[in-house]
C-alpha cells in the first residue's frame, strides 16, 4: 500500500479528527484549492479572450463570439459528469494530478492560436470546447473534499474549497487584461499583436491569456501529486456509485443547484459580453471581474451561514433575494424602443446582489445534499447493528460525494444556456430581457421544491 493511501479515515470519531484527521484534511483541502481555482481560470478564459478577438483583426460576429463565450460550459458540463466518479475510482490524489496537468493543453494552445488572425473558427471551437477540461475539475474535486470531512463541518470545507476555487473566475477576468499588456515571456512569449480602438493603435499579447496559466498549473500538479491523500474507505466501482440515479434527492438538488452555481458560472461567462452589448461605451473589463469575485466569496460565508442555520433555510432567502435583482436588473437595462438609455450603475449594483446570492445559494445547496443522503441512510439503518449502522454513514458519504459531483455537472450547463440565452434573446428582441425574465420563472420553481421536500414545518427531508 502507497503511503499516499489512507486505510482508516473516521472523521465523525471526535478523537480521530482532533488527533489525526484535521491537519490532514486540511492539507488536501488547500491543496485543492489553488488546483480548483486554475481550472476555473482555465475553464473561463475564453469570456476575456472574446472581447479582444475583434480588435485585433478576427472577423468573427457577435452570435460567433457568444458561440466561443458559451461552449467552455457546454464540453465543462458534459465533462463533469463523467468526473463526478473519478475519484472513487482512482483516488483524489491521482485523479487531481492527472486532471489539473491536463489543464496546459488548452492553455497552451489558446496561447498559440490567437497570435495568428488567420487561425479558423473551427480551431478556435475546438479550444473552446478543451477549455471545458477545467470545467469537469469542479466535480471531481469537491466529491474528493467531502470525504475527507465530518457532517458538522462539511459546509465549511465545501463553501472553502468551491468559493476559494471560484475565485479562479474572478482572476482570470482581473489578471488577463493586465498580463496582455506586456510582453511577460520576453522572446518566448511571441511577438505582440496591435489593437486597434478609436483609430488608436497599441500592441497587446493576447497569447498572454493562456501562456500566463502554465507554469501555475505544472507547480500544482507536482504540489498535489507529492501532497494529497487517497482515502481507501472512498473506493469505489461506478456501478456502485450508479445507485444516485435511483434517488429521488439527486435529481431535485440537480435543479436546485442549477439555479445557483448555473447561475454563478452562466452569469460569469457571460458578463464582459453582456456589458458590451448592453452599454458599449463601458469598457467591460474594468468592471467584470468583480461578480465572480463577489459570487465567490459570497460562497465561503455562505457555507458557514448553512452550517449554522441549515441549508434549505438560507436556499430558499437566496432564492427569493436573487428573484429581486433580476427584475432589479431588468428595470436598469437600456431599451430602444421606448427610447431608455438604462442606467449601467444601477445594472451593475443589482448584478452584484445577484452574484452575491448565487455564491451564497451555491453554498448552501452544496450543504443540504450530504445532510440529505446521510439521514436518509441513518433512518434505513436505524435499530439495526453497530456494524449496519457504521457501513450506513460509509455508504451515505459515497452516495453524498457522486451526488455533490452529479449535480454539479448538470448545473454547469449553465455556463451554456445562460450566454447562449442571452444572444438568442438580442437576436430575436434585441434586448436580453426576454431570457431574464426567464430566469425568474425558473428561481420561483427553485423556491417551491425547496420549501415543500426541505424546509416547511413537517418537510419528508428537514436539512
Amino acid at each position: 500500500m502507497s503511503k499516499y493511501v489512507i486505510t482508516t479515515w473516521e472523521p465523525e470519531l471526535t478523537g480521530f479528527w482532533q488527533n489525526k484527521g484535521r491537519s490532514t484534511a486540511n492539507r488536501n483541502l488547500w491543496l485543492s484549492i489553488p488546483a480548483l481555482a486554475l481550472a476555473f481560470a482555465v475553464w473561463m478564459v475564453w469570456s476575456v479572450v472574446v472581447v479582444n478577438l475583434p480588435n485585433i483583426g478576427f472577423k468573427y460576429s457577435t452570435n460567433q463570439l457568444f458561440w466561443l463565450t458559451a461552449l467552455p460550459g457546454l464540453s465543462g458540463a458534459t465533462l463533469r459528469i463523467f468526473y463526478s466518479f473519478m475519484v472513487p475510482i482512482f483516488g483524489g490524489r491521482k485523479w487531481t494530478t492527472i486532471s489539473t496537468a491536463s489543464l496546459l493543453i488548452p492553455a497552451a494552445g489558446i496561447g498559440f492560436a490567437v497570435q495568428d488572425v488567420s487561425t479558423g473558427y473551427p480551431t478556435m471551437l475546438i479550444l473552446a470546447l478543451l477549455c471545458g477540461l477545467g470545467g469537469g475539475n469542479f466535480a471531481s474535486s469537491m466529491a474528493n473534499i467531502s470525504f475527507f470531512y465530518p457532517k458538522a463541518q462539511k459546509g465549511y470545507a465545501l463553501g472553502m474549497n468551491a468559493g476559494l476555487g471560484n475565485l479562479g473566475v474572478s482572476v482570470v477576468q482581473f489578471v488577463v487584461p493586465l498580463v496582455i499588456t506586456a510582453g511577460v515571456f520576453g522572446a518566448l512569449g511571441g511577438e505582440p499583436q496591435m489593437l486597434v480602438k478609436a483609430g488608436e493603435s497599441k500592441p497587446i499579447w493576447l497569447q498572454n491569456a493562456g501562456f500566463i496559466w502554465v507554469p501555475f498549473i505544472m507547480t500544482s500538479a507536482v504540489l498535489a501529486w507529492f501532497g494529497m491523500n487517497d482515502l481507501a474507505s472512498a473506493k469505489a466501482s461506478f456501478a456502485e456509485q450508479a445507485v444516485i440515479f435511483k434517488r429521488k434527492h439527486n435529481w431535485l438538488m440537480c435543479w436546485l443547484y442549477t439555479g445557483t452555481f448555473g447561475s454563478f458560472i452562466g452569469y460569469s461567462a457571460a458578463f464582459p459580453l453582456l456589458i458590451k452589448t448592453q452599454f458599449p461605451d463601458v469598457n467591460p473589463l474594468q468592471f467584470a471581474f468583480l461578480g465572480p469575485l463577489v459570487g465567490a466569496l459570497a460562497r465561503v460565508l455562505g457555507g458557514i451561514i448553512s452550517d449554522k442555520l441549515g441549508g434549505a433555510r438560507v436556499t430558499v432567502w437566496t432564492f427569493a433575494g436573487m428573484i429581486g435583482a433580476v427584475l432589479g436588473v431588468i428595470a436598469f437595462l437600456p431599451n430602444a424602443d421606448a427610447g431608455v438609455a438604462g442606467s449601467f450603475t444601477g445594472f451593475f449594483w443589482m448584478f452584484m446582489l445577484l452574484f452575491a446570492g448565487t455564491g451564497v445559494g451555491n453554498a448552501s445547496t452544496f450543504r443540504m445534499i450530504p445532510v440529505i443522503f446521510l439521514t436518509e441512510r441513518q433512518r434505513a439503518a436505524a435499530g439495526k447493528s453497530k456494524a449496519e449502522q457504521e457501513q450506513a454513514v460509509v455508504e451515505a458519504n459515497k452516495e453524498g460525494a457522486a451526488v455533490l459531483g452529479f449535480t454539479s455537472a448538470v448545473a454547469a450547463y449553465g455556463a451554456f444556456f445562460i450566454p447562449k440565452s442571452y444572444g438568442t434573446s438580442i437576436a430575436l428582441t434585441g434586448s436580453a430581457e426576454a431570457a431574464l425574465w426567464g430566469f425568474i420563472a425558473f428561481y420561483a420553481s427553485c423556491i417551491a421544491i425547496t420549501w415543500w421536500c426541505y424546509a416547511r414545518k413537517g418537510a419528508a427531508m428537514p436539512c
